[in-house]
């Protein structure tokens, strides 16, 4: 259901066609551009509340002016109308959205699913059959956690395609963090008693692992068996001494999310602290984007929605100031209950005190970052004598081994930071064999001809590593697709290669540009080319060992693809292959005794 209208747009007549029932409204600007996408359990009564004669807040009323046209779409439940919300925001990007872009970063532990489980450190989508705990705040919290569960319950870290192939245990064994049950030193049945009690530990349930491990240990002492007995002591010392030398400890197994809201000089920062278990594992600030003008509160709301609507929500979340409007929000969110609480207690107080705490600081880090970028950004601009700020610098490099496997790369600089979605790598094919030139006219043909066809952003400034001779060929091909006006320099190594010797390539054919050593321009154009240079040698580097790995097997009569892709997956990668034995290869499907012999052969 939409309503149109001029600027003046009238909302009493087009409140008046909005149904009582749950749904998602769309606010519309003009060009028909999306301002703000929200969801409510009645959309005539929400859709009313922005056009009442006073406005929460001055961000509000600035997108009311903008209203031509509201659209709603009634939903069948609550439920329905969080699902479209989600699904419109991502895919719209609303002006007025609060969206924080990062909630699906945060790292899992993985107990894999194989019948001995790998203990591991996890991103991304979940795997069928394997368990996951989380989400942490940041990865030392996942590392230290699972250097605790090694050296408690040495379970495995190691891959499957090196777990299949041991013969004999691996250092891990020899300084007791893995039980090697590889090659059989635990069976199945003990391994997996770890296992559980590993999980149970991740659970959040301490006390009952230690209580089992000193009922194991008593019952190893009364049979004499004091070795065993010392290994159950040496493990229940460990996880004491790492609950009781936490910071902040609520003395109770249980998992509790501390989120905190800030704003301050119009920024806004959510912080978010997670304890698991009753141990405190560090917390994790976030920077909304579309914020600018919006209050802590209306971050804060922000956040729980996207965030809980993707991770799952721990038995208790503490707020400074629990509202309604949050509590109905939670409900929506999950059928599992999570009580919804200000800080009461002594521990409680200290986990949001250091949050908003760690909140502020990292406000107030984010400003000098963003003022010492915008220096840079200016010593730059002055240096170069630009008209304006190069908000976004793309920087290009070239690397092969004696024209082996010609990788080029393009990394990106917006407002002074490096973007690494933005990053891409491009295979040099067709060309004469170390002929740089070449390769550089063919990556920024690639790159800047869906530029000048408006599939891309245009960059502000184009730094090539390189001499006279790639900025020549670059200019040559910013020429060809009307790009010419965009500026570009070229960074020559300086004598020896040394830093802060490098010279500035101008297209123009003016004199080279030498910086001072420790000019902040120079320091910006070194930070953007190495970073160019090190995205570009490790994707040549992987490209040529694909391509070495693939010829010395395919070099090998009677391997073909399928055999080729069989050897590679069973042994974890060519050198799994080269220390294979012959019994060992001719476990491989497809691959005989002759055969066998025939790769061992190759190979040595």
């Amino acid at each position: 259901m939409s309503s149109r209208a001029t600027p003046g747009f009238d909302a009493r007549t087009f409140l008046k066609t909005v149904p009582e029932e749950p749904g998602v409204y769309r606010m519309i600007g003009a060009e028909e551009r999306v301002l703000y996408v929200g969801k409510a359990k009645n959309l005539k009564r929400r859709v009313a509340s922005y056009f009442q004669k006073t406005l929460s807040s001055p961000r509000i009323a600035m997108m009311v002016a903008q209203i031509v046209r509201v659209d709603v779409t009634p939903t069948r439940s609550e439920a329905e109308a969080l699902l479209l919300e989600n699904n419109l925001i991502k895919s719209l990007a609303p002006r007025y959205n609060i969206l924080f872009r990062d909630d699906k970063s945060y790292p899992y532990i993985e107990l894999s699913a194989d019948p001995f489980p790998r203990l591991a450190y996890h991103r991304g989508a979940f795997a069928k059959g394997a368990r996951y705990f989380g989400p942490f705040p940041n990865a030392w919290a996942v590392r230290e956690s699972i250097h605790l569960l090694q050296k408690t319950f040495q379970l495995r870290t190691c891959e499957n395609s090196v777990f299949h192939n041991r013969s004999r245990p691996c250092l891990l064994h020899q300084i007791k963090r893995c039980t090697a049950p590889c090659v059989g030193l635990i069976d199945q049945a003990a391994y997996a008693a770890d296992v559980k009690l590993a999980a149970r530990f991740l659970d959040g349930r301490a006390s009952e692992v230690i209580d089992d491990l000193t009922a194991r240990m008593n019952a190893a002492a009364e049979r004499l068996e004091f070795e065993h007995a010392a290994g159950y002591r040496d493990q229940i010392r460990v996880l004491q001494a790492v609950l009781h030398r936490q910071f902040v400890d609520s003395r109770k197994d249980e998992d509790v999310d501390i989120i905190a809201a800030v704003e301050d000089g119009g920024v806004a920062c959510v912080n978010i602290a997670m304890v698991r278990g009753g141990r405190h594992l560090g917390d994790r600030p976030q920077f909304p984007a579309n914020a600018a003008g919006c209050s802590a509160e209306d971050a804060l709301a922000a956040f729980i929605e996207q965030h809980y609507a993707m991770h799952p929500m721990p038995a208790r979340l503490l707020v400074q100031t629990p509202s309604a409007a949050l509590r109905e929000l939670l409900a929506e969110l999950s059928d599992t209950p999570c009580t919804l609480v200000a800080p009461r207690f002594a521990a409680e107080k200290a986990w949001m005190e250091m949050a908003h705490k760690n909140a502020r600081l990292a406000i107030q880090a984010r400003a000098r970052d963003t003022g010492r970028s915008e220096q840079r950004l200016e010593a730059l601009r002055e240096a170069l004598d630009l008209a304006e700020l190069p908000r976004r610098i793309e920087c290009f490099d070239i690397s092969h081994t004696m024209g082996e496997a010609t990788v080029a790369s393009c990394v990106v600089c917006v407002d002074g930071q490096m973007k690494n979605a933005d990053y891409r790598r491009y295979n040099i094919t067709g060309i004469t064999a170390g002929d740089d030139f070449a390769a550089m006219r063919q990556v920024l043909e690639r790159r800047y001809g869906k530029v000048a066809a408006g599939e891309g952003l245009c960059p502000d400034l184009i730094l090539i590593d390189g001499g006279r001779g790639q900025v020549s060929a670059a200019r040559a091909i910013l020429a060809e697709v009307g790009l010419e006006a965009v500026p570009m320099i070229g960074v020559a190594k300086g004598e020896d290669r040394k830093p802060g010797l490098e010279s500035l390539i101008f297209p123009d054919g003016r004199e080279p540009l030498h910086l001072s050593p420790d000019a902040p321009a120079l320091h910006l154009i070194q930070e953007i080319r190495d970073e160019a240079h090190r995205f570009a040698i490790t994707g040549h580097r992987a490209r040529r060992a694909k391509a070495r790995i693939g010829s010395r097997l395919e070099d090998i009569p009677g391997v073909g693809p399928t055999r080729r892709r069989n050897l590679l997956a069973t042994f974890g990668g060519l050198d799994g292959v080269r220390k294979a034995t012959v019994e060992d290869l001719c476990r491989v499907d497809g691959i005989n005794r002759k055969l066998a012999e025939q790769i061992y052969s190759a190979l040595h």
